[in-house]
This record gives structure tokens, sequence and C-alpha cells, in this order.
């Protein structure tokens, strides 16, 4: 069993490292314009991907209001930071803090920390926030950019679906297989942010 004061430690120092690492993932990528690709943007990302299906275990792992309220609070904070971005409106450090919650998310995941929903919500929110904000500030200001979003939103929800139904089905018996994609998501962050993956 590690002690908490070491896993706080090890999530902390992980999150200034993936934080001081610009991201370069988003801004101006890919088709910004139909529902197909809203839709296949984040399946093709890898660090929205695994951050999602990171939310999606950890949900799983915490059960109870988790399971609705972390994915639900992710989406709707990610729909109003692709508002912000779509506006023009700035954001401070939206790629370190979209490589921290890959990593951060990861971490949670494979150190399966049990933390109150609220808390979880404030955490899963503000990661969406930065995940929202680059790719609202890439869309057209048009009918367009709201369908990309939509179908953003449905790819996202989609992911938080594959991490909670793999968390569940890996249950209590095999809950070090859905640490280990965990320890998987936070290795692929620290990877991105040292231009390795």
């Amino acid at each position: 069993m590690i002690p908490a004061s070491t896993k706080r430690t090890a999530l902390a120092a992980i999150l200034f490292l993936a934080a001081a690492m610009p991201a370069y993932a988003h801004v101006g990528a890919g088709s910004t314009s139909s529902f197909a690709a809203g839709f296949a943007h984040p399946l093709s990302g890898l660090d929205h991907m695994t951050a999602m299906v990171a939310v999606g275990l950890w949900a799983a792992m915490k059960g109870g209001k988790a399971l609705w309220g972390w994915p639900l609070a992710f989406l709707g904070v990610m729909l109003v930071g692709g508002a912000l971005g779509m506006l023009h409106v700035p954001v401070p450090f939206v790629e370190p803090g979209i490589l921290a919650s890959v990593v951060a998310l990861g971490l949670l995941v494979a150190l399966a920390i049990d933390l109150p929903v609220s808390v979880g919500v404030a955490i899963i929110g503000l990661f969406a926030l930065f995940h929202g904000h680059a790719h609202g500030a890439e869309v057209p200001e048009n009918a367009a950019g709201l369908e990309y979003m939509a179908s953003f939103a449905a790819a996202t929800a989609l992911l938080h679906g594959v991490g909670m139904a793999a968390g569940l089905r890996l249950g209590w018996r095999f809950r070090g297989l859905a640490r280990a994609a965990g320890a998987a998501c936070a290795a692929i962050g620290v990877g991105l942010s040292f231009g390795m993956v």
C-alpha cells in the first residue's frame, strides 16, 4: 500500500511537469466544419482519447453518483469551454492543462484515488474547460461550428462510456487491470509532454 502522502507528492510533481510543456495538439489541426470531423477528432487524438477513457474508468471505480456525475460534468464544462473558444475568450494554460489532464486522470485511476464526488467534478471540470476551449478555438463561428462541437461531445460521451464499461466489466476482482490502464494513460501523457509519443 502506497502512503497517501507519497501519492499526493507524486501527483503534484507530475502535474507540474506536464504543465510546463505545451502540447501543440489542437489549434488548427484538421477539418473543423462538419459532424464527421467533430466526431472523428477525439477518436484520432491520443491525448483526448486517453483522458476521456480515464474519466470513465475513474467514474466506474468510484461508482454511485460518479457514474453519471463525472462524465456529465466533463461534457457540460467542455461545451462551455468550447463556447469560450469560439468567442475567442482567452483561457490561460490550455495546452499544458490538456497534457496535465492526461497525466493526472491516469494517475487518479492508477493510484485508485477515492475522492468525494464533488471534488472529482471540480477536477474533471477544470480539465474539461481546457479540452473544450482548445477545440472551440479552432471551429468556425457558424452552424458548422456548432455541429462540430455537438459531434465532438457525442464522441467524448462514447469514450467515457468505453471507460465506464471497461471499469464496470473488470469490477473489483480485476481492479488491477483498470489501474494498469490508468498508469498507461499517465505514461502516454508524460510521453506527449516530452514529444516521445
